[in-house]
């Protein structure tokens, strides 16, 4: 074998085993549910923790990678959406964990880094990896995404912990499972299920949503099995009870949901009437053809209340425009540098602002902005980003009740159906993960093992 192929085997190798330890560091902060969590992540090893918002997956990465740093005396390397490694940097210091928020690596200890700073590191400075919100992980362009599985690749401690583990589809389960080092996108794809078409030959586009694609769907009794695999390295739960533990202390608030349609002061061009829109060539032109009228409703539900207010938008368009109607709003774009961003978004935290402007795509994910009960949203196909932007305020910790406006022009019904269907979907594959999960947690616990050993009857006698 020459050295150059023993290199490219190398480099494209998985470690083989999980490779856990007993926890050396448990603090009393964490609640009975995600000490337990903790340890089983612990001694796996390389593990995701699919929690949902506000169930305290910070601290719990957090008390992960100081048990990392503790049993290696090495370094471990926790990786955020924008804006998100400020709050973790207060929940440590709330904690006691001492943590540091730097490019330039030192002595051992936990460093925090957003996702678009990967570059900057060696994977050979630490030992251990963890992605918080790693769903997001598909959402990177493809170079990216690589980038991330590579540098995870021979980390012998890797966690991933998200809210939204399987939003649309339960294939998307290979994205964490291969940067977990378990099976890859395509091997998961090729053992468990199958496609309308009889090939794998679909790159990283496998959706169950239309549009051409080929329509993934278990193999026959091979449903059992994938969940079994798939609670071998994951754990899931809305809230604790999933895990057989008291929801007292995590019951969210009211979440009141109001619909405002807004009519086209004219057609479309073309056309004699406002008609609903059909197909995306005809709903993108709804929304470009709207964006006056749906930010002028939009602005008017949060102009004079007084109260801290979330406006997602869309477009650019959109984004300037309400900022633009809201007096005391700040906007994050994405011509801005990430410096900006994350100043931006502590300006609105920090009630210096008091609308925040800003698009799913930058902001829905991983921040706490409970400070806020009030956000407008526009009709959009993403159903993750909905429930991530919604749970940015509506989360667990919440005490108030938190009011979502849809603004939707009198076109865009089938856009706001399409995003409901997704959410059922959606809460279906959940439940699912979360039965399966119960199943097999009561297998491991040794069902039979209080049942005495017993000789077949033809043994007994060749015995006798």
């Amino acid at each position: 074998m020459s050295d150059a192929y023993r290199e490219f085997v190398a480099r494209k190798s998985q470690l083989d085993s999980d490779g856990g330890f007993a926890p050396v560091f448990m603090p009393r902060f964490l609640f009975d549910f995600q000490a337990a969590l903790v340890e089983w992540a612990v001694r796996k090893g390389r593990a995701a923790l699919f929690a949902d918002c506000g169930l305290g997956k910070t601290p719990m990465a957090l008390t992960w990678a100081q048990n990392v740093v503790q049993h290696t005396n090495g370094r471990v390397l926790i990786l955020t959406p924008l804006a998100v490694g400020a709050q973790f940097v207060t929940e440590a210091e709330k904690f006691g964990i001492e943590v540091h928020r730097t490019t330039d690596v030192g002595g051992p200890g936990i460093y925090i880094a957003n996702y678009q700073r990967l570059h900057r590191f060696n994977a050979s400075d630490f030992a251990g990896v963890v992605c918080d919100e790693s769903s997001i992980l598909k959402n990177f362009d493809g170079s990216t995404r690589a980038a991330i599985t590579e540098f995870m690749r021979e980390r012998p401690y890797r966690l991933l912990t998200t809210a939204t583990a399987t939003p649309n589809d339960v294939t998307e389960l290979g994205t964490s499972s291969e940067a977990l080092g378990q099976l890859g996108h395509m091997d998961m794809l090729n053992r468990f299920f199958k496609n309308d078409q009889n090939t794998s030959d679909v790159g990283r586009k496998w959706t169950n949503h239309g549009g051409g694609g080929p329509q993934w769907r278990f193999k026959g009794h091979a449903e059992q099995p994938f969940w079994r695999w798939v609670c071998s390295w994951a754990r899931s739960l809305r809230k604790p009870s999933d895990l057989g533990f008291s929801d007292e202390r995590f019951v969210l608030p009211p979440l009141n949901e109001r619909e405002h349609i807004v009519g086209a002061t004219k057609p479309r061009d073309g056309m004699l009437f406002a008609l609903p829109a059909q197909g995306l060539t005809e709903q993108r032109q709804e929304r470009r053809h709207t964006v006056a009228e749906r930010c002028a409703k939009a602005a008017s539900l949060v102009v004079g209340t007084r109260q801290p207010a979330i406006m997602w938008a869309h477009t650019n368009a959109e984004g300037d425009l309400m900022e633009s109607l809201v007096p005391d709003s700040v906007q994050v774009s994405g011509a801005d540098s990430d410096d900006e961003k994350e100043e931006k978004f502590a300006t609105f935290i920090a009630g210096e602002k008091r609308v925040l402007v800003i698009k799913p795509a930058i902001g829905c994910f991983g921040l706490n902005l409970q400070n806020c009960a009030h956000m407008t949203v526009f009709a959009g196909y993403s159903f993750e980003q909905y429930y991530q932007g919604v749970r940015r305020c509506w989360r667990f910790g919440q005490t108030r009740s938190v009011t979502v406006d849809h603004v939707v022009s009198d076109g865009e019904g089938e856009v706001l159906a399409a995003r409901r269907r997704k959410a059922l979907n959606a809460d279906r594959l959940f439940e699912s993960i979360v039965e399966h999960m119960r199943t097999e947690l009561q297998l491991g616990r040794g069902t039979y093992g209080d049942k005495p050993e017993e000789l077949p009857q033809w043994l007994c006698s060749i015995s006798a």
